[in-house]
């Protein structure tokens, strides 16, 4: 689940205090975004914000998705996951994103904003080289280094997560990706697109087992307009755009109607961050916690019919 933008900026003792209920939930993971400024300011760093949540527990998985890879410099990206993966080995998932739903926070860092897919690509490439523990040249359309090295190389690696909707990101997933991170999605669209993915990557003669993962915004309350009133909140607020544009794809309701719609997804992937508002936020991590529950014995029940 994604920890709320305002607990990343509370006391320290209280995140620490929300991420041992998350694990007493039996909760996989925690998730963290990334904006530099977004619609007018809005964000946080997603790298800064994992090393913040993975100091604060010792056990929990962070991913970071999405983290806007072509705003920054591999070489530099490379140093701080692998400070990163050193004080927590195995448990960070890196998901990267092109964004663009403003493209002024794309143009306030020097980027042109229609460069961003192939910005991608090169930055992954060397990424990828870099957190291997190569040495790496490249003289590109956008980057130019002479024999870069970032040691140590995290061990175990990270898996990288490609984000995006569209058949250039679906290709990137297949290619320089552990995987691909869906949002905003039908169960039909999404598994469609995994088949798509998993055949490019056929194509490319990769040997993977890949990690594509659904990202999801969901409501959660006792009832279940209370739940689409502070998920309707959120989500305007954040990006200024009615919440009938999303509503389709973004469960609202108590655990067992968002479990309900969330296991349609499950044929497809069994992996799931869930971006949760809530009335409160321990009732939100409790109501994640419970969703999970009727998921896993969903998918339990599914592995014994198939």
């Amino acid at each position: 689940m994604r920890i709320p933008r305002d607990v990343l900026v509370d006391d320290v003792g209280r995140i620490r205090s929300l991420l041992e209920r998350v694990a007493e939930n039996n909760i996989d993971h925690v998730c963290v975004g990334d904006h530099v400024s977004f619609n007018g300011g809005q964000g946080f760093d997603g790298i800064v914000q994992a090393a913040v949540l993975a100091a604060a527990h010792p056990d929990l998985p962070v991913h970071i998705a999405v983290y806007l890879l072509p705003l920054r410099h591999p070489v530099l990206v490379a140093r701080q996951l692998s400070t990163l993966a050193a004080v927590a080995p195995g448990r960070i998932t890196f998901g990267v994103g092109v964004g663009g739903e403003d493209r002024h926070e794309v143009e306030i860092t020097g980027v042109d904003p229609k460069t961003r897919g192939a910005r991608m690509d090169e930055s992954l490439r060397a990424l990828r080289q870099l957190l291997a523990g190569e040495t790496v040249s490249m003289h590109g359309r956008f980057f130019d280094f002479e024999d870069a090295r970032v040691l140590p190389p995290p061990d175990p690696a990270i898996p990288i997560l490609v984000g995006g909707r569209s058949d250039a990101a679906f290709m990137r997933a297949a290619t320089l990706g552990d995987g691909w991170l869906g949002i905003w999605m039908s169960p039909d669209r999404f598994a469609a697109a995994v088949s798509r993915i998993d055949d490019y990557a056929r194509d490319a003669h990769r040997s993977w087992q890949p990690q594509h993962t659904l990202h999801t915004w969901c409501g959660l309350a006792p009832e279940r307009r209370v739940a689409r009133r502070v998920l309707a909140a959120s989500m305007e607020s954040l990006y200024r755009t009615p919440f009938e544009r999303f509503e389709r794809y973004s469960p609202f309701g108590e655990p067992a109607e968002v479990a309900r719609e969330l296991a349609e997804y499950l044929p497809t992937t069994r992996r799931i961050n869930v971006i949760v508002e809530a009335p409160d936020v321990g009732y939100g991590i409790d109501a994640v916690g419970e969703v999970r529950r009727l998921l896993v014995d969903d998918a339990s029940r599914m592995s014994q019919n198939a």
